[in-house]
């Protein structure tokens, strides 16, 4: 058996029925016609199977389901209102894109995130992490913002801070004998993989190309591992990696420089997010 709907409209005309005890002064309070309120609660009347109101000499009184639908119908209209003002009252979410290399977006940018987040609750920001050789032409279709890395020197956007890119190994990491060297590097569109194989081609060090992934989780994991050597900023190298140097046979790579980007147009909380994540990166702090 299908369970009636009890609109809403149905039980406000009710209950202005059951408090004024007639359908003239209900229909009065609603701005409706008599007959109209009469239709109503007719209609309420044959979704529910049941009598609602019956006369007496004091007008229009409700019958016993009448009484018990009372409370209920209070409460829906009750709940229902106050539906309508909390959605009305909620802030519209808003959503700001970010795309960022994959170190500072594992490691510098979270801790920003979260200062943000507490002062601003309703703003979501989606973030994508990988290479950002393309994602400041992608601005305002693909992303809000991107924090990018550029060759020392070059690159529009603001300047953030300046990155020395270094050679990286396990911490049992030595120079040996090996006649080539096995490099973890990432995917084609890297400065660090153009860097390091112009550098070591240049140095006449023999390489190959031992692992290539895009997150730098993976290529540390094989570089902590004694797999490979890797490249990474200075800023952000990972704990379980030591710094090679020219003692180790290695050639010195070019420094970088980290420049926000910023779409044309942008909504005051993404404006917003951009002077903080300015100010938390351009602060040596951030970074350990």
């Amino acid at each position: 058996m299908t369970t009636p709907d009890l609109d809403p409209d149905l039980l406000k005309a009710f209950l202005a029925v059951a408090e004024h005890r007639s359908f003239t002064r209900a229909a009065n309070q609603l701005n409706r016609t008599q007959s109209a309120v009469s239709v109503q609660v007719r209609r309420l009347e044959e979704r529910l199977g049941t009598r609602l109101f019956q006369r007496n000499r004091d007008g229009v009184v409700p019958t016993a389901p009448g009484d018990e639908l009372r409370t209920y119908a209070q409460r829906i209209l009750a709940l229902q209102a106050e539906a309508v003002g909390a959605l009305r009252a909620r802030k519209p979410e808003t959503v700001i894109r970010l795309g960022v290399m994959d170190d500072y977006g594992t490691i510098v940018i979270p801790p920003l995130l979260a200062s943000f987040a507490e002062d601003h609750p309703e703003v979501q920001v989606e973030i994508e992490t990988g290479l950002t050789a393309t994602m400041p032409a992608q601005l305002g279709e693909a992303y809000d913002l991107v924090i990018a890395m550029h060759p020392e020197g070059h690159g529009d956007g603001e300047l953030l801070r300046h990155e020395q890119a270094v050679w990286a190994a396990a911490k049992s990491y030595t120079a040996g004998s090996q006649d080539t060297l096995p490099v973890a590097l990432y995917p084609p569109g890297c400065l660090f993989r153009q860097w390091a194989a112009g550098a070591l081609d240049a140095a006449r060090r023999p390489w190959r190309l031992a692992f290539v992934s895009r997150t730098l989780a993976a290529v540390e994991a094989i570089a902590a591992q004694g797999l490979a050597v890797t490249v990474v900023k200075a800023g952000t190298l990972p704990g379980r990696l030591r710094l090679l140097s020219d003692r180790d046979g290695l050639p010195p790579l070019p420094g970088a420089d980290i420049r926000l980007h910023r779409a044309r147009d942008l909504s005051r909380p993404a404006a917003l997010l951009a002077d903080h994540l300015q100010r938390g990166i351009s602060e040596p702090a951030t970074l350990c």
